[in-house]
């Protein structure tokens, strides 16, 4: 099996997004700017990055993230043509979801890792969404946190560990990269 991995792009004080969060802006008010490194980028360490997310074999995603995100992913998923298996973790299955999607509801977080795990294989899986996060470094599933901190003050939004109340996780520094884009920190969840 390979790694469960919580890869986001962080301001510097700490958002995921910024301000206003909705269906025509899934990341807030000018909360792209924290997608920049990857997709509007030449340095070469911005761009092997991007170039490794198709070695994830499943990426699992909270519904908040599949509701903001499925009208720029469409049926293909995040990593688009590689058609990675994406479980979304939700109470309900929406009645739009695109015919032939890469897209499986489950109700709980077990139930997502365990899905993730069968349609990974020995790839990595990904994590996508504050909350969905949480929730898997509270049950001791993830390995690796990989934050792409991005020079930018959004001064609110949704911050990255916002709703976190569970004990201490140490984490170990494993990596880092500095890019004029952004600062790629990958640590280490010591378990």
């Amino acid at each position: 099996m390979g790694k469960v991995i919580y890869d986001i792009s962080m301001s510097l004080d700490g958002y995921v997004s910024a301000a206003n969060v909705r269906l025509e802006a899934g990341l807030g008010d000018d909360g792209e700017r924290l997608h920049d490194w990857g997709f509007n980028s030449t340095d070469p360490h911005n761009l092997a990055l991007v170039e490794g997310w198709v070695n994830t074999g499943a990426v699992i995603v909270g519904r908040k993230t599949y509701d903001l995100s499925v009208q720029y992913w469409g049926a293909d998923g995040p990593i688009h043509k590689a058609r990675v298996p994406v479980i979304v973790l939700s109470h309900s299955v929406p009645d739009d979801v695109p015919e032939r999607s890469v897209y499986t509801f489950v109700d709980n977080v077990e139930a997502a890792f365990e899905k993730a795990q069968q349609a990974a294989g020995d790839k990595n899986i990904g994590v996508q969404g504050p909350d969905t996060a949480r929730q898997l470094i509270q049950r001791g599933l993830v390995d690796e946190i990989f934050i792409h901190l991005v020079p930018v003050l959004f001064g609110s939004g949704i911050r990255l560990f916002e709703q976190s109340k569970s004990d201490h996780v140490s984490l170990e520094t494993v990596e880092v990269i500095q890019t004029p884009e952004a600062i790629h920190l990958r640590f280490r969840v010591v378990n």
